[in-house]
């Protein structure tokens, strides 16, 4: 990647249930899935989307502006974001987005961008591990009117306006050239999200909502009031920035429930017991008999 301009980064990430740890516990009587039960992580693909916005940073300068849509825990996500180097970070939260499906979510997060502005790269995870839609990147992207490399795994070449990308294809790869500002959505494959630098840490600790003023206050008791813990906050930068469906100018017919012309057709319910299991005979022949009904079962092919 050569040298280059300035590059403004707009990353775009979701806190999702921990899916890759479902177990019997988790899976409720009805078949659904409950999600308290699991850990909230940072969805993977989109640590994947912070890299490669940290690393054109680190190459041509520019800002990176992390962002996210969900309730006031996500704040966590937006933590481990400054830790790892981004510059500033936005939590969209608001009841009225709840029940988006993914045309709703990426109004809300088109809606985002433009408020910030000065922007030449919004970056996103090519999908999130709760939902596996692969949907909201390419939508965000067409709602800003701005063109889109999706299975971004490699930046070539940022020359001026232009940027040089190479796509992961499940028999290849293919390389892309367009103009700035355009969105891409990044791959597993596409480098090794770097770990929360210790000193961003130290630097950054405090960083948070106002709903999590209270506990601030408890572990800090030196802040008398939530008053002073927010003036403290918002002098040395480290108030986490929430906006609103108004805040963002929104409308209203075109986000949450009422934004979400997806309906659900039918819902396969899955239940995992502690009953359904079976004991494999530790020789060939044992293993043999499981493949083979594995493959009956068409579990696996």
């Amino acid at each position: 990647m050569t040298d280059s301009r300035p590059i403004n980064c707009v990353v775009l990430v979701k806190q999702v249930p921990d899916t890759h740890n479902v177990t019997g516990e988790v899976m409720s009587k009805d078949g659904t899935m409950n999600r308290g039960a699991l850990p909230a992580i940072f969805n993977p693909e989109d640590l994947n989307a912070l890299e490669m916005a940290l690393e054109i940073k680190e190459r041509t300068g520019g800002t990176v502006t992390v962002v996210t849509m969900g309730p006031p825990k996500a704040a966590n996500i937006l933590r481990d974001s400054l830790f790892r180097g981004a510059d500033k970070v936005v939590l969209l939260t608001d009841r009225k987005f709840a029940g988006a499906d993914t045309l709703a979510t990426s109004y809300v997060l088109k809606c985002a961008v433009e408020k910030l502005g000065n922007y030449d790269l919004v970056l996103a995870g090519r999908q999130a591990i709760d939902g596996d839609t692969a949907q909201v990147g390419p939508q965000t992207a067409e709602k800003l009117g701005i063109p889109q490399i999706t299975y971004a795994e490699q930046i070539i070449e940022i020359t001026g306006d232009k940027i040089t990308v190479q796509r992961a294809l499940d028999h290849g790869s293919e390389i892309v050239r367009c103009t700035f500002p355009c969105l891409l959505t990044v791959v597993n494959t596409a480098n090794t999200p770097r770990p929360a630098n210790v000193r961003r840490q130290m630097e950054r600790k405090l960083a948070a909502v106002p709903s999590e003023y209270a506990a601030i206050r408890t572990q800090w008791p030196d802040f008398e009031s939530d008053e002073a813990l927010d003036a403290y906050l918002t002098k040395h930068d480290l108030k986490i920035p929430v906006w609103s469906a108004e805040d963002i100018g929104a409308t209203e017919g075109s986000i949450g429930l009422a934004g979400s012309p997806t309906q659900v057709h039918k819902v396969n319910f899955v239940v995992l017991e502690s009953t359904e299991s079976k004991t494999i005979p530790a020789n060939a022949e044992g293993i043999a008999a499981m493949i083979a009904e594995l493959v009956h079962e068409y579990i696996v092919g």
